[in-house]
């Protein structure tokens, strides 16, 4: 924004030196007559912004701290893209005549050098952070990788930097296990709680995260999502019977308009003049309203394994609702409203059983279930 709203030399006045540059060489880029304000910008803002540079890097090695490499680095590298992106313009001269001076740096060397020790330190540091990981520091762990995880700024392969990322990834990962436990007064039907666990997990893993709906003896989990199930309802079965009336006013046929003398009236046109005969018809409906609810609740708790401590508690609830409408009617079809179109000739069902039922609630408890224990996440 600064490079477009102000002046070349207005930038390098502030200090701005790489934006009076990136300005400067867009301005002089693929032109015949060099102005010289923009060249004098450009040399002017490269003998700065090098000096600079230079001095910040002399001043972060004599600090002695291997922290201080990436920086340094990053310097060198700065100033390696900065040189060669002026490279193309040269030899640089204005249309006066007069060449521009640019003191280029031998900064291969000094980035090389930089550039071996930055990734060093990171790889020495990991090492250190992975032995604390080892001995149970997970966020250790996950330092390490990402210290790791920057040398490939460096180099795409580094001693064994794949291998101890592997490590790293393991000891900073997270286990968590979802299971069901039942502390209703009801026997749970065989298969329930599969049905309730039997959702993707893979979708709530983060890069440290990872969730199993089945649990495996080859891992220590870290913790457990547990859905307890405190109450479970069932509703009687339900079958009401009513009669109702619907009544719809229609058109039939027409009746002509007379006048006083008994006459048909006819309009400007000379035609019979007729107005709709409006009617009710009628049609009495029977129908027949049987239901049965399952209602289960509980809540979802987060349990850590190690300290067995309870992180977090959710309460849920789900209704699993069979509803069935059957209905006859007698009378004109036409007065039937749409609702009860749709009841029309349906028949009366078998009630589910107790089981089938809680089994839709389990269906239903999935993505309840799920929803909870992603709140969580950030509980990890």
């Amino acid at each position: 924004m600064l490079s477009s709203c102000a002046s070349a030399e207005k930038l390098v006045e502030t200090g701005n030196y790489d934006q009076a540059i990136e300005l400067a060489i867009r301005k002089l880029a693929g032109k015949k007559n060099k102005k010289v304000k923009y060249v004098q910008a450009l040399e002017e803002a490269f003998a700065q912004v090098t000096d600079r540079d230079m001095r910040t890097a002399e001043h972060l090695k004599a600090d002695g701290k291997n922290a201080n490499w990436e920086k340094i680095n990053d310097i060198y590298r700065r100033i390696s893209r900065r040189q060669e992106a002026i490279r193309p313009l040269l030899p640089l001269i204005d249309k006066e005549g007069i060449k521009a001076d640019f003191q280029f740096v031998r900064v291969e060397g000094l980035e090389k050098d930089s550039r071996e020790k930055a990734a060093a330190f990171l790889y020495d540091e990991a090492q250190e952070l992975l032995d604390r990981g080892r001995n149970g520091d997970r966020q250790a762990a996950r330092l390490a990788y990402s210290q790791l995880e920057k040398i490939s700024k460096y180099y795409r392969t580094y001693r064994d930097r794949e291998e101890l990322m592997q490590v790293a990834q393991d000891l900073g990962t997270t286990y968590i296990l979802v299971s069901v436990e039942n502390r209703a007064p009801v026997v749970l039907p065989a298969g329930f709680e599969a049905e309730v666990t039997r959702f993707g997990v893979r979708d709530l893993d983060s890069k440290w995260s990872v969730y199993h709906n089945r649990q495996d003896p080859n891992i220590e989990y870290d913790y457990e999502a547990i859905m307890r199930l405190t109450n479970i309802q069932l509703s009687p079965e339900v079958v009401k019977e009513r009669q109702y009336e619907d009544v719809r006013e229609i058109e039939d046929g027409f009746d002509y308009v007379l006048d006083a003398n008994g006459n048909v009236t006819k309009d400007t046109l000379g035609n019979d003049i007729k107005i709709p005969r409006k009617v009710l018809i009628r049609a009495k409906v029977l129908e027949v309203y049987q239901s049965k609810v399952a209602t289960l609740s509980g809540r979802v708790d987060l349990v850590d394994l190690r300290s067995r401590e309870l992180i977090d508690s959710q309460a849920i609830g789900v209704d699993a609702v069979f509803e069935n409408y059957a209905s006859t009617f007698r009378g004109d079809e036409r007065a039937l409203s749409k609702e009860t179109r749709r009841r029309i000739g349906n028949q009366p069902l078998p009630f589910p059983t107790d089981e089938d039922l809680i089994l839709t609630a389990a269906e239903q408890m999935k993505p309840v279930v799920k929803d909870k224990i992603s709140r969580t996440r950030n509980l990890i």
